[in-house]
């Protein structure tokens, strides 16, 4: 399934991954042909899955059916889909039960009252973007089509747990969690009905009481506060982690928290009051063979990979990444930035300027949230990536702010911009991140310099001085296996892994820079057309290829993150 541990002992969870029928539909017809009750044809094909890496389907941007058929014995489900790109509408016997935008977003349907019996689940999924996309049809990754990720049917009995959001302060010396529990339940019966409900943290029981619910009644509750003492830190070198069991008289949901305080402010990055450089790198959760519907063998491989460099941090460009890669972070010790896919390039004023995809951006966020709260290895919110300094930009930023502050639990938010002595907004970031990419797309090495130099003064100017930088994006492009040994030329590993030495060094020691993510652990595809020079229609500059072959940048950023770590450990 989805997570590295079980979510469920008591609860009936059926996996509804494996085979279903697929119809592509580039007419739009199936509404009118009735595709809602079962397709009249079809091929089988594997969920989870994208389209766009089957023979005739690379570049094929539309409407597309699925059905699978299934067997419960009824009463109130939950079908929970991790990920479909981009729209979904789903039916159940032809029956719409519901639907959902966003390609990245984990999103659940409850139907009451299903009889005992087989049944057919219809899937109608729309690819193409419109001028109300997240992202627009302009980005710089390839959008695939499909259900990317799994899928499960949920029998839900009695007093049932949707949601468990465990919410902690600590003391002073970190050495004493104030807990509480944010929990959503639902009634899935018919009838009131009542049930024990407990939480326990680790070893620690810190709710229990009895609660009654209206017939298909969702109640969120806030438990007292507990304090839990001489608790254990998770950190990057000692990544504790803490079971979370809630239950009531029918139901369980089993997730996982470390207890662990984040914070900026000084010049400094504080983790568990010990300040921390972020070596890191930028990952696309994307491969040529699967495309977004990312195997889990595939990510362990990534992750010994990235560790294996010596980085303590990852970026998830630019998108919620699947909950087994971010369960794998936990257990490592691995921080994570997790944004929504608001690829600023893309764009246009007029389109940031209508409120439906404002929404739409806050609603991305909320879901973001919801699955997202408990993993401790999360310690920054990224808003949006590369808007262009438009004058709504500011509201925008503002909006999103206070949601994150007021919903998001201990962490730091921010948003990556592309203009570094023009950003409006920086008002609202803990940590000011920059992506440029000078001696690639503009300029020479050492305009590197000169861009310190302006950014520290523009900091004074605006009154950001004491928030730290972090260069969240930097790199080149280099094609795999093409050397020149006696000149670093442009597409040449040696170029890249030159151009990434000179900047780590360059950042490493300027002081008030304390991270920086490289743009990026692997080669990813993009579009046919794109204006952004992708030699084979990749965006070349992973330090590894799109197979995971390591460039001469891997090992140069390797040599350099170990150096980097024993000089922190030495202080």
């Amino acid at each position: 399934m989805r997570r590295t541990f079980n979510e469920h002992i008591t609860r009936r969870v059926s996996d509804l991954c494996g085979s279903w029928r697929f119809l592509a539909d580039p007419q739009d017809k199936g509404d009118k042909l009735g595709y809602a009750n079962g397709l009249p044809e079809g091929e089988m094909v594997t969920v989870p899955s994208v389209w766009n890496t089957d023979l005739g389907m690379l570049n094929y941007h539309g409407c597309a059916w699925y059905e699978k058929t299934f067997y419960t014995e009824g009463g109130t489900l939950l079908f929970d889909f991790e990920s479909v790109m981009t729209q979904a509408d789903v039916f159940l016997d032809g029956v719409h039960i519901g639907n959902h935008y966003g390609a990245f977003s984990e999103f659940d349907i409850i139907v009451k009252d299903v009889k005992s019996g087989f049944h057919t689940l219809v899937v109608r999924v729309e690819s193409r973007p419109n001028e109300k996309s997240i992202p627009q049809q302009r980005v710089d990754w390839f959008n695939y089509g499909g259900i990317a990720r799994d899928v499960s049917l949920h029998s839900l009995e009695g007093i049932s747990i949707l949601s468990n959001h465990i919410k902690y302060t600590l003391n002073k010396e970190l050495t004493v969690a104030t807990v509480c529990s944010e929990l959503e339940l639902f009634n899935a019966r018919d009838e009131k009905c009542s049930s024990r409900v407990t939480v326990a943290v680790g070893e620690a029981e810190i709710y229990s009481a009895n609660v009654e619910l209206d017939p298909y009644e969702t109640r969120t509750i806030l438990t007292p506060n507990v304090e839990m003492k001489d608790i254990s830190l998770w950190d990057i070198d000692t990544p504790v982690l803490y079971s979370v069991v809630a239950s009531t008289d029918t139901d369980d949901l089993i997730d996982r928290i470390g207890f662990r305080y984040i914070e900026a402010g000084n010049n400094k990055i504080l983790l568990n009051g010990k300040q921390i450089e972020i070596r890191g790198v930028n990952r696309h959760e994307e491969h040529p063979d699967w495309g977004f519907a990312f195997p889990q063998r595939l990510m362990k491989k990534d992750l010994d990979l990235i560790c294996d460099m010596g980085c303590n941090a990852i970026r998830g460009s630019h998108y919620p990444q699947s909950r087994a890669f971010v369960d794998m972070l936990d257990e490592r010790g691995i921080l994570f930035w997790s944004e929504i896919p608001i690829w600023g390039c893309g764009f246009s004023e007029k389109v940031l300027n209508d409120p439906d995809v404002v929404e739409r951006g806050l609603e991305m966020h909320r879901e973001m949230l919801k699955y997202y709260y408990n993993h401790p290895s999360i310690v920054i919110w990224g808003m949006h990536n590369e808007v262009w300094v438009y004058p709504c930009i500011h509201e925008i930023t503002k909006k999103y702010n206070a949601f994150l502050r007021e919903n998001g639990g201990n962490r730091l938010i921010t948003h990556a911009t592309l203009a570094p002595v023009d950003e409006t907004t920086y008002e609202f970031d803990d940590i000011i991140c920059i992506n440029q990419y000078h001696g690639w797309y503009y300029g020479g090495l050492e305009s590197w310099d000169k861009l310190l130099v302006d950014l520290e003064a523009y900091m004074k100017k605006t009154g950001q001085v004491g928030k730290p930088v972090i260069f969240s994006e930097f790199g080149a492009g280099a094609l795999a296996g093409y050397h020149e040994h006696f000149d670093s030329v442009r597409w040449s590993e040696e170029f890249q892994a030159d151009l990434i030495e000179y900047c780590l060094e360059l950042f490493h020691k300027t002081d008030f820079v304390h991270g920086f993510y490289i743009w990026q652990f692997c080669n990813i595809r993009t579009y046919h057309g794109m204006d952004l020079n992708r030699v084979r229609c990749f965006n070349n500059k992973g330090i590894v290829d799109e197979y995971r072959n390591p460039k001469a940048a891997y090992f140069t950023v390797r040599k350099l993150y170990q150096k980097f770590a024993k000089e922190e450990q030495s202080k």
